[in-house]
């Protein structure tokens, strides 16, 4: 007999969600000092990609951001609680946000809008602030292995209004779907999904193989691509939120290459303002060129 752990996944994030914030950082602080340390696979790929992006630094200084990351990593999941079941009053609270006037001259003007979220730890915070103000949005769902986990997931990131998920195995053409009946889509620009639809773009002056979706969307569907960078404080447990103006001239007359070089160069200036702050736990090098030796 199959056991069902979705009451009990639902009663932990529930507590997590009506929990004060010294709660919360509590556990974020048992499980970030237990990840370092037991999730050694991990560990070991944050590592490996600090040193391939930040070669200049000592060890010593990468290992301080990696035991920060860790601790940042944790509280984003503490706080998943917070996210699907928190008032929404003490969410607002917690995502203080700038630049949605962006956002609303774009609508009014009824412009396609691409909302482009780097891999940041406050990835999930700042979705959910945005589908607060969003009538509609649609984004890329990469579905659970667990069951359990996945339709609490699903039902965490479809709380307010109207969010379309996306499956990944539907590809790109499902998020085009939506973003050309004028639904604004969060897209993640910057994670390794193989060399289909990809090139070799310099990420930190290290070929990573990144989609070109980016540009080639915005290009054909004359969409704003309106970058959402996010930073978790950890001393007062707030995501503070920047919706940035629209990209001028993006793509332009550069080839889908040329634009997604630009917009790596973007985001590693982004990274590079808090380090530990970027999604280092994912295998951003996994596809080497041909002939080269693997990473991790």
């Amino acid at each position: 007999m199959k056991f069902n752990k979705l009451p009990l996944l639902r009663s932990f994030f529930s507590y997590l969600g009506r929990s004060p914030l010294r709660t919360r950082k509590r556990w974020a602080g048992i499980l970030g000092w237990l990840a370092s340390r037991l999730m050694r696979s991990r560990a070991h790929i944050v590592r490996s990609n600090l040193a391939l992006c930040f070669p200049e630094r000592s060890a010593q200084d990468r290992e301080v951001w990696l035991r920060q990351h860790f601790r940042l990593l944790a509280h984003s999941v503490v706080d998943r609680g917070l996210f699907w079941f928190g008032q929404p009053s003490t969410i607002l609270a917690t995502t203080p946000i700038t630049g949605l006037e962006y956002l609303d001259e774009l609508l009014k003007a009824k412009r396609k809008i691409i909302l482009l979220a780097p891999h940041f730890i406050g990835l999930d915070a700042a979705a959910t602030r945005l589908t607060m103000f969003l009538q509609d949005s649609a984004t890329m769902y990469t579905r659970q292995s667990d069951p359990d986990v996945d339709q609490i997931v699903r039902e965490g990131r479809g709380r307010f209004n109207r969010v379309n998920l996306v499956s990944r195995h539907d590809g790109i053409r499902g998020l085009i779907r939506h973003l050309r009946n004028g639904i604004p889509v969060y897209y993640l620009p910057d994670m390794d999904f193989g060399i289909a639809g990809a090139a070799f773009v310099p990420f930190f002056g290290v070929p990573a193989a990144t989609l070109l979706a980016t540009a080639q969307i915005a290009k054909a569907w004359n969409a704003a691509v309106v970058p959402v960078i996010s930073r978790l404080d950890i001393a007062t447990g707030k995501y503070h939120i920047s919706v940035l103006p629209p990209l001028q001239d993006f793509p332009g007359a550069q080839t889908p290459e040329e634009a997604t070089a630009r917009l790596n160069r973007l985001i590693e200036d982004w990274v590079r303002t808090d380090p530990a702050q970027y999604y280092w736990v994912h295998r951003r090098f996994k596809t080497r060129p041909q002939g080269e030796a693997r990473i991790y």
